[in-house]
């Protein structure tokens, strides 16, 4: 039998940390082969470009696509996804794949799977089904992505079930669990040593991990909202807290929050550091700090993997803002507004308050259900790639019932 080609688009630090165990799987099942498509954040050097950290996870990347971008306002987000296409497009029309995988609700991916969808690549999306309701336009692209797609990855029930409701084809559908909690379960994240030697961390002070995003349709509003989480951290560092805040994503609005992280970093705040990217490695080895007991750490911020990813290793959260309302979460995160003393109190619970951290050390995982690499990997090298996987049927029939569409 013919190897399959899977072309696998990535174009943000963050999501090609959850894709590594897809990639992994595809690289690894003797039916197929990768073309790894490199792009958006991954090439920008102002958000520490990403390419040698992929290289030095074993991984050849084929295709290096450029989107421009040259301001971070709406507009500019807009002719990003047109110049998506257009240069997306080229390299599939080079690369050829059977298929392609893009991830989530970027919309670097929206243009990557509106390419591979008028070229009638059949596009297999992850972690689709998902909600975050409180003001980014990560819905939106989200579930346009899922009826752009033809094969459905989600992390949870409530996921797959949003997706049937959408009317896709019950085959289509495949609950697989979080990606990322492949490599946490597998114990593949910087250890305790090698966090002290390359952060400068003294694991006897509490530790946050701090990250705020922009929110989409307030983007205007980035700085103002960010303000008072600083505050907070400057507060909690008067009293021995030590934080590492990290660079937002490349979204209207995240100029304005770099600003301010370089203008604060630039006080010299004892026990603040300010990095461009920590990478996947570092970034789960910081929160797997949580599983100590002896060891006080906090994820903070407006972040996805606040949500998805702590309550794997136990880790006390900062849900801080509207940004992930919705969103399906464990009993280890707090939610706080933008407001310093909101944040603050927030913060001291997930720091000092043993009875909560001792909770969030034993809170189940929504995400969890394991080896989700190998399961899309399976699906992906076994699915029919007949003309019914291009050709998608709506399951709704449009009846009414007692006035009720349905």
């Amino acid at each position: 039998m013919k190897r399959r080609t899977i072309a696998v688009f990535t174009g943000n630090r963050a999501e090609y940390g959850l894709q590594y165990p897809i990639l992994r799987a595809i690289d690894r099942h003797p039916d197929m082969d990768y073309r790894l498509m490199v792009s958006g954040a991954h090439l920008d050097p102002n958000f520490g470009s990403t390419l040698d950290e992929i290289r030095a996870d074993g991984f050849r990347i084929d295709a290096e696509i450029k989107i421009e971008m040259d301001a971070a306002t709406l507009y500019a987000t807009a002719q990003a996804i047109g110049s998506g296409i257009l240069s997306i497009s080229r390299a599939l029309n080079e690369l050829k794949p059977d298929m392609m995988v893009v991830y989530a609700d970027r919309f670097e991916g929206l243009a990557a799977v509106i390419a591979a969808s008028q070229m009638n690549i059949p596009t297999a999306h992850i972690e689709g089904g998902d909600l975050t309701e409180g003001g980014a336009l990560d819905d939106s692209v989200r579930h346009a992505m899922t009826k752009l797609s033809h094969l459905h990855f989600t992390t949870n029930q409530q996921a797959t079930n949003r997706i049937l409701a959408m009317g896709e084809e019950p085959w289509r559908v495949h609950t697989v669990g979080f990606p990322a909690i492949d490599l946490i379960s597998e114990g593949r994240f910087a250890k305790e040593n090698e966090i002290v030697d390359k952060l400068g961390l003294d694991l006897s002070r509490p530790i946050m991990l701090f990250t705020q995003h922009s929110v989409s349709t307030e983007f205007d509003h980035a700085g103002s909202q960010l303000e008072p989480s600083l505050k907070a951290i400057e507060r909690l560092a008067a009293e021995g807290v030590q934080t590492i805040l990290t660079y937002p994503n490349n979204d209207a609005g995240g100029q304005a929050i770099i600003k301010m992280l370089e203008e604060y970093g630039a006080r010299m705040i004892a026990g603040t550091q300010i990095r461009r990217s920590l990478g996947r490695h570092l970034y789960h080895g910081v929160l797997a700090l949580a599983r100590n007991p002896s060891i006080r750490v906090a994820c903070v911020g407006n972040s996805s993997s606040g949500l998805k990813e702590t309550p794997a290793f136990g880790c006390p959260t900062v849900n801080i803002g509207s940004r992930q309302e919705g969103r399906l979460r464990g009993e280890n995160v707090i939610d706080a507004d933008y407001n310093d003393n909101s944040i603050t109190r927030a913060m001291k619970k997930c720091l000092f308050d043993d009875d909560f951290r001792s909770a969030c050390r034993n809170s189940e995982n929504p995400y969890w259900l394991g080896d989700a690499g190998p399961k899309i990997a399976n699906v992906l090298a076994t699915v029919s790639l007949d003309p019914k996987i291009i050709r998608k049927r709506m399951t709704l029939k449009g009846e009414t019932h007692d006035g009720w569409f349905r």
